[in-house]
């Protein structure tokens, strides 16, 4: 395979981690066979220092003329106000909607060489295997927002949460297609006790679900409930799908159940076109440019990639093995060592790339 891949280094750890990366897949494409051609683009904090937007023209056009596309991270101290009219987060939301990336995964797997880096007790989080589905351009962090000032003198702030039968559909049936291919489970988590958008969600995933994944073990949770489950049943769970806030918060949470960021991947996938790939963890600024930020989560990523976006399953699975041996084999870097020497950024990704060179 011939492919071209966007690389986005982004703010803070994100050029080390994509580094990193960039040499795995490297080795990933001599072992197979492939040739992978880089591009690397500004987004984020470092593109509105030297642009004056968080998504450059040329950034957006490369990345819609890609294969796939990688990123690592954005935003940090330096561009937090919030009364800025320009922001970091701002480029990821616009370059996520120009390309029509609706569907977000998050797999949340546990490692059992690493069950003492979790906060949770070993039985609460053995055999933990869940892939969410987030829905990524619609809710409320799409719909109208205003701020107005009341005749008092007071202010009043309003977030629209609103979908569509359409948007909830497409995010459902992809789910119910990953669900049939794992476990055979699909649970849809909404707040229909309360909010009308999550009435219309629940209406339209059992009819998606009666529809064309009859033959799926289908249940509903409350969102709040969800929230406890994550912490005390979370192994009974496979394919989980969801709105955009509540995916965001939920996966946030689930993600400290292996103990660390460092090693949760994400996809941000469309009906066509290129996929996002990157690290569910920010910049983290207070590490950037130390050399030790844990670069498995973007490596992780980049097998995503491998699979979604350029059909290499076999050349995922085996870089997705290799991480799994590294991390048997002991070795750590600070973020999820319990005591002992721990390894550079340098040397994690060197340890995947001995892996893959076998």
């Amino acid at each position: 395979m011939d492919a071209n891949i966007v690389l986005i280094p982004g703010d803070g750890i994100g050029p080390e981690i994509i580094a990193e990366a960039q040499r795995v897949l490297e080795v990933v494409a001599t072992r197979f066979g492939h040739s992978f051609n880089f591009t690397s683009c500004p987004l984020g904090g470092n593109a509105i220092d030297n642009f004056g937007t968080a998504l450059p023209d040329e950034t957006l056009e490369a990345c819609g003329n890609s294969d796939s596309i990688l990123l690592g991270a954005v935003g940090g101290p330096k561009w937090d106000d919030p009364n800025a009219k320009v922001r970091p987060e701002q480029g990821l939301l616009k370059l996520r909607k120009e390309l029509a990336l609706f569907a977000n995964l998050r797999p949340l797997k546990m490692y059992s060489a690493l069950a003492e880096a979790s906060p949770l007790k070993p039985e609460y989080i053995e055999g933990v295997d869940i892939l969410f589905f987030r829905e990524l351009t619609g809710g409320i962090y799409f719909g109208e927002s205003k701020r107005e000032t009341l005749d008092d003198g007071s202010e009043r702030a309003v977030n629209e949460m609103v979908y569509t039968t359409s948007e909830i559909e497409r995010i459902v049936r992809l789910a119910g297609e990953a669900a049939r291919k794992r476990r055979g489970k699909l649970t849809s988590v909404d707040k229909a006790n309360v909010l009308e958008v999550s009435r219309l969600w629940r209406s339209v995933a059992q009819s998606v679900v009666d529809a064309d994944f009859s033959d799926l073990n289908y249940d509903v949770v409350l969102v709040d409930a969800m929230a406890m489950h994550l912490i005390n049943r979370a192994k009974d769970f496979d394919v989980v799908v969801t709105g955009n806030m509540f995916g965001d918060i939920l996966t946030d949470e689930g993600s400290m159940l292996p103990g660390s960021l460092g090693l949760l991947p994400s996809a941000s996938l469309g009906e066509s076109g290129p996929g996002l790939y990157e690290p569910i963890h920010g910049s983290a600024p207070d590490i950037a440019g130390q050399g030790i930020a844990n670069p498995l989560a973007t490596v992780l990523a980049s097998a995503m990639m491998l699979d979604h976006s350029l059909g290499l399953t076999d050349e995922a699975r085996a870089l997705e093995e290799v991480v799994e041996n590294v991390l048997n084999a002991g070795h750590r870097t600070a973020d999820i060592a319990d005591g002992g020497e721990t390894l550079s950024t340098v040397e994690m990704g060197q340890k995947v790339i001995d892996g893959l060179n076998g």
